[in-house]
């Protein structure tokens, strides 16, 4: 990965030698810094302060950075350059969204005939709203021959998750039901018509969390620990939450969370549309997040009228730790959720979430058991969901309780998530050893 100026407040050593990635110009040295991973699994920093040495990763106050294409098309010849540098051919290069999109394309081109020919590429997709758009008068800066600039190419445009597509062995996604819907016109933002074809090669693995970081029983950023057999830290929590939010300590007062990026994809329109209504039930919310600027506003603004809302916008992380502990129930009205943790989060803190049936959401709540859901994307929806949810809250407080139970007691860590990938990542190696290819 890059040694971005974050990267760089890590413990890590830096590698005798430099590293050479070939690029448009020639060589282009670099340093190489070696940290490791709990269990000593290495990872390897490249260190070029021109292109990572900056605040932010894609982007700052401004906006994305101008760069971002000569900063990635860096990356991924660096990448294949360190396994050279490392004495290693890699099985599987697993590559994560636009920003390593172009390895799969430089392994069947540049890399053609060469050892690396032989390792095979997953591709997961963890947002199909960001491909990587860049005009294809730059196509050279990518290293990609120009006889092969047809894979970079979508709709006149140069969009490197598209080449991706089209050169990974195979692809991945972080939930069932998103595997499928980026099939399709709704989801697929543009590439359906690209990963339809790759359907027999695109599948969906649930995304984990960290499950020790996210532990109400050891959480150190809460009030109280809890557990799914003893929730008074949770009533500790929840009191402490409206402290620190400046709302009435009120127990019998549901208590509504939101942990989001305040962006369209995340449904924050609507949830602005149903908010009068939701707090006419009588509730209280609370709001974490930073976005669009008219969210930002509006939310401040209710925040200083209403007393039943409050909102901090920015960063807080151990504030979204409170809010998981202490709230009642969760918001998530997104438009599309590739995966989402934000609900599992809220499951395994026994906050119910009340989420859209999209993506991840679908496969991991569900209704009236581990949490409440609802399928059309509109202000009337949402409202409706939310009132059922705190009628349940109010006036069937046994079987909240039993969904607290069944939602703290689902597993949620990555060991279920091992194994489908082991898989995937075996079908890949027998796939391209075989000689299979995409195109």
């Amino acid at each position: 990965m890059p040694r971005y100026a974050v990267a760089a407040k890590q413990p890590a050593v830096r590698l005798p030698d430099p590293l050479a990635v070939p690029g448009p110009y020639g060589e282009t040295w670099c340093a190489v810094w070696k940290s490791s991973l709990p269990g000593d699994v290495p990872v390897y920093l490249l260190e070029h302060e021109q292109l990572f040495g900056r605040d932010g990763i894609y982007n700052d106050k401004s906006g994305e950075f101008g760069d971002n294409l000569a900063r990635y098309a860096f990356l991924s010849r660096g990448a294949l350059a360190l396994t050279r540098y490392l004495d290693w051919v890699p099985d599987v290069i697993h590559v994560h969204d636009w920003p390593t999109a172009l390895i799969p394309a430089l392994l069947d081109t540049v890399e053609a005939g060469s050892p690396l020919s032989r390792t095979a590429t997953v591709l997961s997709i963890h947002n199909m709203g960001y491909q990587g758009l860049f005009s294809m008068e730059d196509a050279w800066s990518t290293g990609i021959p120009p006889e092969d600039f047809g894979s970079l190419e979508w709709r006149r445009t140069m969009n490197l998750l598209k080449a991706g597509l089209a050169h990974a062995t195979a692809v991945s996604t972080v939930s069932p039901t998103y595997a499928l819907e980026i099939q399709g016109a709704s989801g697929g933002a543009g590439l359906d018509p690209v990963l339809a074809m790759r359907r027999d090669h695109v599948v969906g693995i649930l995304n984990g969390i960290d499950d020790v970081e996210w532990n109400p029983s050891k959480d150190p950023h809460i009030a109280a620990p809890f557990d799914a057999e003893d929730l008074t830290g949770k009533a500790v929590c929840k009191a402490d939450l409206q402290r620190e939010m400046g709302l009435s300590v009120r127990p019998d007062v549901p208590l509504l969370g939101i942990v989001s990026r305040l962006v369209n994809q995340k449904g924050i329109d609507v949830l602005a549309d149903a908010l009068p209504r939701i707090l006419a039930l009588g509730v209280q919310v609370v709001v974490l997040g930073s976005g669009e600027s008219w969210a930002e506003r509006s939310f401040r603004a209710l925040s200083a009228a209403s007393p039943q809302f409050r909102a901090y916008v920015g960063y807080n992380e151990g504030l979204a730790h409170r809010i998981e502990a202490g709230c009642d129930l969760f918001l998530m009205p997104s438009r599309y959720e590739p995966c989402g943790l934000n609900q599992l989060y809220s499951q395994r803190y026994g906050t119910l979430p009340v989420v859209r049936g999209v993506g991840g959401l679908e496969d991991t709540v569900e209704h009236n058991t581990t949490g409440f859901k609802f399928s059309q994307l509109d202000a009337d929806s949402l409202y409706g969901c939310v009132a059922w949810a705190v009628h349940v809250y109010r006036d069937d407080a046994p079987r909240f309780r039993r969904m607290q139970w069944s939602a703290m007691r689902k597993p949620m860590g990555w060991t279920h998530a091992a194994r489908p990938y082991e898989a995937l990542y075996r079908f890949a190696i027998s796939r391209r050893r075989a000689g299979g290819s995409p195109r």
